[in-house]
């Protein structure tokens, strides 16, 4: 989507400014293109363009290889020989029977209307010729740690906003300005690139709301270029939905009351947004729509969860492997207890994720494994709940119904703490998480692209 403003326009309008006046605010949104599939085509480049969907389990390549050298037996199948494994291979959706969800898509899966969270019965429905691939969490964060340590070299000041995404300022970094960002833009692409073999898109604007929106318009590997003159031709005739934060409900609210654009949006008076949807919400609708957003890009924010998970050497039997259930879960549990303790959080809530069925380790109703948590000298126990039978208000134990039952056996297992509250820390210079900027690289990626702040 083309800005409405010429960059050589924008440019000589910079030129002019007045010396000493501050720069103009340009932020970024970087959003990697289809990321979880795209660091499945770096394994299986044999799948690119196909409509690929990623969901259903966790990866494991003992099994796979397993299955491969009993299926092609002319070959010895390594974990080197992935890019040779044939197409025919790997499972169609339409063979798929069992309640999971998609995690991701590709861009040829989407066509057909599939997408991230949907359930894969579904979408075998929409897209059966659609390959499913497990998903590999580990190697998926090895990869986001890749791309946010390029960018990092290049421009410091980097808000973190999940595994595939961040928010950048550009103002000060070198390239920032030029083209409205594109310069500096097209360096993070490249640079990205070289290094993991993936692709991003990138929308640069004045301010975070209209940067995350502006990295849709030209994915995949594109750049998006939004200034404050763009607004009116550029997102207002865009519908409501677009701006992060408005939701199916909201969105059928406001439809409700005959908006369904930002432009019709932007129309209405911020006291009658006010009276409609409450003094803060009708207020931030109403600045959202005019494109006002003055947050900073942080590059510290507190933690929300902590986890920790782990995949099997080979899948585990709900009551046959139980004793070896117990002893993993017990080691996650003492793994999250100790990441709590060393950065100062204690969590409200315990969550156990996994395929493993709802009612596994209980040898009696509300079975729980305590962890001993040391903090500040003193011991705190993590009560944390295995998996409660179901009972009735009697409080006596009811059987499961049969659409209830679970596979009985799990090839992954995780527990997650969250409702985080920071503890007392041992002192106020803690090192705590976030992104410590000490200074541009005199010899890094922007000056040896001849790129110079205020660029």
């Amino acid at each position: 989507m083309p800005s409405a403003l010429p960059d050589a326009a924008f440019d000589a309008a910079f030129d002019a400014a007045p010396a000493g006046e501050p720069l103009p605010r340009r932020i970024a949104h970087l959003d990697m293109d289809a990321f979880y599939a795209s660091v499945e085509w770096l394994r299986y480049p044999q799948l690119k363009g196909l409509p690929v969907v990623i969901g259903g389990g966790r990866r494991n390549e003992a099994r796979m290889l397993q299955e491969l050298n009993a299926r092609y037996p002319e070959r010895r199948w390594t974990g080197a020989d992935m890019a040779a494994v044939p197409v025919d291979f790997f499972p169609r959706l339409d063979s798929y029977a069992g309640r999971g969800v998609i995690t991701t898509a590709s861009y040829a899966a989407r066509q057909f209307g599939v997408g991230s969270a949907m359930g894969l019965m579904k979408a075998a429905r929409l897209c059966p010729q659609a390959l499913l691939l497990p998903a590999d969490f580990d190697e998926y964060r090895r990869c986001s740690r890749a791309f946010k340590a390029v960018i990092l070299e290049i421009a410091p000041v980097m808000q973190d906003r999940g595994i595939d995404e961040v928010f950048i300022d550009f103002t000060h970094v070198p390239g920032g300005q030029r083209e409205g960002g594109r310069v500096l833009a097209r360096l993070l692409q490249k640079s990205i690139f070289e290094a993991t073999g993936l692709t991003c898109s990138i929308g640069v604007a004045p301010n975070k709301l209209l940067a995350k929106m502006a990295s849709e318009f030209n994915k995949p590997n594109g750049i998006s270029i939004v200034r404050e003159a763009d607004l009116q031709p550029l997102i207002w005739p865009l519908p409501c939905r677009k701006i992060n934060g408005i939701g199916p409900k909201l969105d059928a609210r406001l439809q409700a009351l005959g908006i369904r654009t930002i432009g019709e949006l932007a129309a209405r008076e911020r006291l009658w947004l006010m009276r409609h949807f409450g003094p803060t919400h009708g207020a931030w609708l109403h600045d959202a729509a005019w494109g006002r957003d003055d947050r900073p890009v942080t590059t510290h924010s507190e933690p929300v969860s902590m986890s920790r998970e782990t995949t099997f050497e080979r899948d585990l039997h709900a009551v046959a492997d139980r004793a070896e259930l117990g002893a993993i879960f017990t080691r996650l549990c003492e793994q999250v207890a100790s990441d709590l303790a060393r950065k100062g959080y204690e969590g409200r809530t315990i969550e156990r994720s996994s395929d493993l069925p709802r009612l596994v380790g209980n040898t009696r109703p509300g079975t729980k494994a305590s962890v001993e948590v040391w903090r500040a000298g003193a011991a705190r126990t993590l009560q944390i709940t295995v998996g409660e039978v179901p009972s009735d208000q009697a409080g006596n134990a009811k059987r499961p119904q049969p659409e209830q039952q679970a596979p009985a056996r799990a090839n992954w297992l995780g527990i997650m703490a969250s409702d985080l509250n920071a503890e007392q820390r041992k002192s106020q210079d803690q090192p705590r998480d976030g992104v410590v900027v000490t200074g541009l690289e005199p010899n890094g990626p922007a000056a040896r692209a001849g790129l110079r702040e205020g660029d």
